[in-house]
């Protein structure tokens, strides 16, 4: 299982499922992060935490361990 957590700076990957409970997930699909979404990844910081992604038209940055949560492929 590929997470966006994964992926590397320059790659576009689609949500297969988003994983968690409750409000996070809510979250995370108020966001616009919803299955076959495409997402591209601008940039990760230099620990890794926040991830700026590309998502339906605008940019987001998530926590690593929210990032966790997409799986992607």
């Amino acid at each position: 299982m590929r997470t966006l957590r994964d992926i590397k700076c320059g790659e576009t990957v689609s949500v297969v499922k988003l994983h968690g409970e409750g409000a996070v997930k809510r979250r995370m699909m108020d966001m616009g992060i919803t299955k076959g979404t495409a997402i591209f990844v601008r940039k990760v910081a230099p620990l890794g935490d926040p991830v700026e992604v590309t998502v339906r038209g605008y940019e987001l940055s998530l926590r690593k361990a929210d990032a966790g949560m997409v799986e992607v492929g």
